[in-house]
Parts: C-alpha cells; sequence; structure tokens
C-alpha cells in the first residue's frame, strides 16, 4: 500500500522538532549542528529573531490578498532587489522551480516578440540543476532527471561543463540564450571560473543571445557577495533566485533587465501565492541583514576559516577525502569513499551534511554560524571520517 506521503523521497531516520541557531533538536533531544541549512535555505540559521518578528508581525496583520491588488511588502522587496543588483524589475515566485519556469517564457517571448521565432534553442550544461518542473528538467537532460518523463520540452541543449570549443561551436543566431549557474551545486560543488563567466558573457553578446544566472543556490551571500556572478564582474538579463531570500519561508523571484522583460505584458504570468505579504515581509527581513557589506564580509571571514579547517580534514582522512572544492560557505569535499557513507557516519557524529553529484558532500551552513559552531562542526566531522577509516581498515 502506497504511503499517505508520496514516497519520492530517500529520507533519513531522523525527525526535527526545533531549531535553534545553526542547531536542529530532534524528537528523542539529540542536537545536530546543521552543516545543510535546508540545502543552502536556512542563511541565518534557525529561528532568527528578526525573521521571527517579521513573520509574526505580518501574520497578525495580512497574510494574503493574491497579486490582484498591490502588496506593500511586495513593492518594497522588489525595489531592495533591484537597488541590490542589474535588474531593473522582479518577479516573485513561491520556489526557484517557478523562476525557471517563467525564465524559459520570458526567453521564448522575447524573441517572439522581436520576430525571430526560429531563435528558440537555450544552452545548458551536464551537471546543471534548474528544479524539477518540465522545463528544468528538460534543460538539465541528465537521464536522472528526465527517463520516464518524455516527451521533453524541446529546444534545449546540453554541453560538458567547461568545455569552451563546444560553446564557441554552438553559439550562433538560432541561440535564444544561455543558462548556467556560477557554481553547480547538485551537481557536485563545481564553480565556474570568473574567466569562464566573462567569457560566457562575451560569446551571448556577440551573436545577441541573452545570459540567465540560476543564483538559487549560490545566491543570496552564499559566496560571500550577494550575489556568485559578482566575482567576476558581469551582468546577466535575467536571474534566478529562491532557497535564501526566503530564510526558510517559500520565496522565489526573477531578476530582469528592462529588456529581457520587455515581452513580459499583462497578463502573459502570474501566481496565486507569489509575493504574498507574508513571504515579502521575511523576504526584506533577510535583505536587511544579508545586503549589507558588513555581514558579507564576515561571510568571507567564515569562509576562510571553514576552508581551512576542512584542507585539514582532507589531509587528515586521505583514504576517505580527495579535496576541497567550492566558494564562501558553498563548500563540497570530494569524497574517496561512498559519499553516503560520509552522510551516515555523520549522522552518528550529529552533524548534517548533504550529498552531491560527483561523489561529494556539501557543507551549505548557515552564513551567520558562529565561529564555535564551525571548529565544533569540523570536530564532528573528523569524528564521522574517524569511523569511515575504522570500517575500511576492518
Amino acid at each position: 500500500m502506497i504511503p499517505s506521503v508520496l514516497p519520492t523521497y530517500n529520507r533519513a531516520p531522523l525527525s526535527f522538532v526545533k531549531g535553534e541557531g545553526s542547531w536542529l533538536i530532534e524528537a528523542d533531544g539529540r542536537r545536530f549542528l546543521d552543516f545543510g541549512a535546508g540545502i543552502a535555505v536556512n542563511v541565518l540559521g534557525h529561528a532568527h529573531p528578526a525573521l521571527v518578528g517579521a513573520l509574526t508581525d505580518q501574520a497578525q496583520a495580512l497574510w494574503h490578498t493574491s497579486n490582484l491588488y498591490e502588496i506593500p511588502q511586495q513593492q518594497a522587496l522588489a525595489d531592495r532587489l533591484v537597488a541590490a543588483t542589474f535588474a531593473d524589475t522582479a518577479f516573485f515566485t513561491n520556489s526557484g522551480t517557478e523562476a525557471c519556469e517563467l525564465a524559459i517564457k520570458m526567453v521564448r517571448k522575447y524573441w517572439f516578440e522581436k520576430g525571430q521565432l526560429e531563435r528558440v534553442k537555450i544552452i545548458a550544461f551536464e551537471g546543471s540543476f534548474h528544479g524539477r518542473s518540465a522545463a528544468g528538467i528538460a534543460a538539465a537532460g541528465s537521464e536522472k532527471m528526465t527517463k520516464g518523463f518524455g516527451p521533453l520540452l524541446p529546444g534545449f541543449v546540453q554541453l560538458p561543463f567547461g568545455d569552451h570549443e563546444a560553446l564557441a561551436a554552438e553559439m550562433d543566431d538560432t541561440v535564444a540564450a544561455v543558462i548556467v549557474e556560477p557554481v553547480q551545486g547538485e551537481g557536485g560543488i563545481r564553480p565556474l571560473p570568473d574567466a569562464c563567466l566573462k567569457g560566457l558573457r562575451d560569446a551571448c553578446d556577440e551573436v545577441g543571445a541573452l545570459m540567465v544566472l540560476d543564483e538559487i543556490q549560490c545566491g543570496m551571500g552564499r559566496t560571500g557577495k550577494l550575489f556568485a556572478h559578482e566575482w567576476a564582474g558581469v551582468a546577466p538579463d535575467i536571474m534566478l533566485v529562491a532557497k535564501g531570500i526566503g530564510g526558510g519561508f517559500p520565496l522565489g523571484a526573477l531578476l530582469a533587465t528592462e529588456d529581457a522583460a520587455s515581452g513580459m505584458t499583462a497578463g502573459t504570468h502570474g501566481s496565486t501565492y507569489g509575493g504574498n505579504p507574508l513571504a515579502c515581509a521575511v523576504g526584506n527581513a533577510v535583505m536587511e541583514i544579508v545586503a549589507t557589506d558588513e555581514f558579507l564580509a564576515d561571510v568571507n571571514r567564515k569562509a576562510g576559516t571553514l576552508r581551512q579547517s576542512l584542507e585539514g580534514l582532507v589531509a587528515s582522512h586521505p583514504d576517505v577525502f580527495e579535496a576541497v572544492r567550492g566558494s564562501g560557505l558553498m563548500l563540497g569535499l570530494k569524497c574517496k569513499v561512498p559519499n553516503m557513507d560520509v552522510i551516515n557516519a555523520a549522522y552518528g557524529a550529529e552533524v548534517l551534511i548533504v550529498p552531491a553529484a560527483d561523489n561529494v558532500v556539501r557543507l551549505l551552513p548557515a552564513l551567520n554560524i558562529p565561529d564555535e559552531d564551525i571548529a565544533e562542526g569540523v570536530a564532528r566531522l573528523d569524528k564521522a571520517a574517524s569511523e569511515v577509516s575504522k570500517g575500511l581498515k576492518s
């Protein structure tokens, strides 16, 4: 008999009932150090007082009206995002997947309005992850994502990650857009070098294609800039945002230039819940904290501390780990043993980490994680790695 919850998840046997900062408390009372942050969502940890206050105050005033009416909290958040980024306009969603769907629609509508109906090709990259909707899986193209869900939405081409020659051969006047994650998350914490991101911007400009950046996981301060592409000194035409923007409350956004968004007029897209008062009240509270120079400087400092500690962890356990990779507080440990062996051992050591492709485990702690929690987390990972090493020798 099928469970009452559709069985699409391989869940760990853990049930958390409370969160405090970088800690999660299991129903049996055990305290787990959270180095996953809900997969890069809880950027300010659990139960941050500013977010709790924003949500509580708004909940006592007004929850939802729909986008039939003006929403002051939404306007305020859009103004903040536009002021802090390349964008001229924002559309709010409930998730990154919905932001991806809109990005594909926006790209296609852009070229339709220009009368270039043949310009539908969208280039993506192997190892990418853009959500699990029809457009998202067609963009990623991997068998794991697409098997059994055909026929797929047409018009997508996947190129090998980092293959400049393949990109040059594919770029022509049929390309509508290129979509890429500045740092692949699900794909194994693979940063796109700054020079490559600049080259990709140039390649798009040469043929007039739109550049779409998926910063759902690597954005909102995760790499030490508000958005990861800022390190390369380039700007996209369209950007996907989610996860950290709501600090744990479901919220996403698509940001775009005026030109890229020019085809999206009244009635071309909508959302019942997207950008409602509750979500945007929390999003504004997140932006007030995360989008400051002082906060981002501290993210970079913490990132340096964590990376140095992880380099030491790799050196201490060469039979378990191969290397550290990533940027900011979006780090990965490339494993020599199956990555789930490390994750299961970490559960035993009461520290939470996240799997990724290429046999990597992800470390995505809250951006405000205290220094002492970084040290404690690495100590627990060291304990987990020692347990894995014992198993290799037995």
